[in-house]
């Protein structure tokens, strides 16, 4: 079975991390995170991720999350709060008016507690720790203590990205061999498929390749934590380190494999399920679901205007053509 392991501060990987998240962002990401605040009140962080962070760009929707401390004092509605605790995140929009432009983003809500949690190797669904396995950024921290553990969360997010996922890549006895492009574009791959998110099929390939040399540095610092966690016996560097040989007992690979695949379920489950939520946090959604579709899809979607207006009555059809098609 896995070994359950939690990274220190002073790991090489949450240092790298910690850089990363440091970096600089866009007078846009800044300015939606003040209107976040603004909305919020006080944070313990909030955390720049996605499209818009991977191409540089002010086009398109912000991606953020928001880490508090307690549902019931981020919220006036108690149903809100209750709804954050029992199916985490809620999902919000919003616009703001910058340098005469209309920024707009999309927030997430979890505690600094469930965050952590939801990192871990025993989390049954990838829905954190896929995200945040990814580059991001801290856009606002209330102290030093919030930094050190978003950088944490984030380390932690990638070892477990790779200690659940490197298992489906060829194998020989105790022995696996892989390209570092091959890992991640297979964890990539594996986790948008348990969410049955509508990008495209080179979506994989886009994220590696747009930071190939980070996630490379990454997984090798992975490796040597899961070494010292005893999870794998042996992680060497083959081909001038852009390959990898890995060792681990072939019962715990076969385990993994099977936690994967009755979980995968239950992971696509609660993605439904969160969105559907967020149909009653977002706000005014149907436009916003249109352009997403669109844009992964690459295929117009019309609705009626009753559709449009009553979408959770009559726009089942077509939310569930696209939903089984992607």
């Amino acid at each position: 079975m896995a070994a359950a392991m939690t990274l220190e501060s002073q790991a090489p990987l949450t240092d790298l991390v910690g850089r990363e998240l440091a970096g600089e962002v866009s007078p846009s990401a800044h300015a939606l995170a003040r209107a976040i605040r603004d909305e919020r009140g006080d944070v313990s962080s909030i955390l720049f991720y996605g499209s818009c962070l991977r191409r540089g760009s002010d086009e398109g929707v912000f991606d953020f999350y928001v880490l508090v401390d307690r549902y019931r004092d981020t919220y006036e509605e108690a149903w809100l709060a209750i709804g954050n605790a029992i199916l985490p995140p809620n999902v919000f929009y919003i616009e703001t008016e910058h340098e005469g432009t209309t920024l707009r983003a999309k927030y997430a809500v979890l505690s600094v507690s469930d965050f952590a949690s939801a990192v871990e190797p025993q989390c049954i669904h990838p829905y954190i720790w896929a995200r945040f396995a990814q580059p991001a950024r801290i856009v606002y921290a209330r102290d030093d203590e919030a930094r050190e553990a978003a950088a944490r969360c984030g380390a932690q997010a990638i070892v477990t990205l790779i200690q659940r996922l490197m298992v489906f890549l060829p194998a020989t006895g105790r022995s696996q061999r892989f390209s570092l492009s091959a890992l991640w574009q297979q964890a990539f791959g594996l986790t948008y498929g348990a969410e049955r998110r509508p990008e495209g099929d080179d979506i994989a390939s886009t994220l590696y390749e747009s930071a190939s040399e980070r996630y490379d540095e990454a997984a090798k610092l992975a490796f040597e934590e899961l070494k010292q966690a005893g999870f794998i016996e042996r992680a060497s560097a083959r081909g001038g380190g852009q390959a990898y040989e890995v060792e681990m007992p072939p019962l715990r690979r076969h385990w993994m494999r099977w936690r994967w695949h009755l979980s995968r379920p239950i992971a696509r489950a609660l993605a439904l399920m969160r969105l559907l939520k967020t149909a009653f946090t977002f706000g005014d959604w149907v436009p916003y679901a249109i352009f997403k579709l669109e844009r992964h899809t690459g295929e117009p979607i019309e609705l009626t205007p009753r559709q449009r207006q009553h979408p959770l009555i009559f726009g089942w059809p077509v939310i569930w053509r696209v939903y089984l098609r992607r």
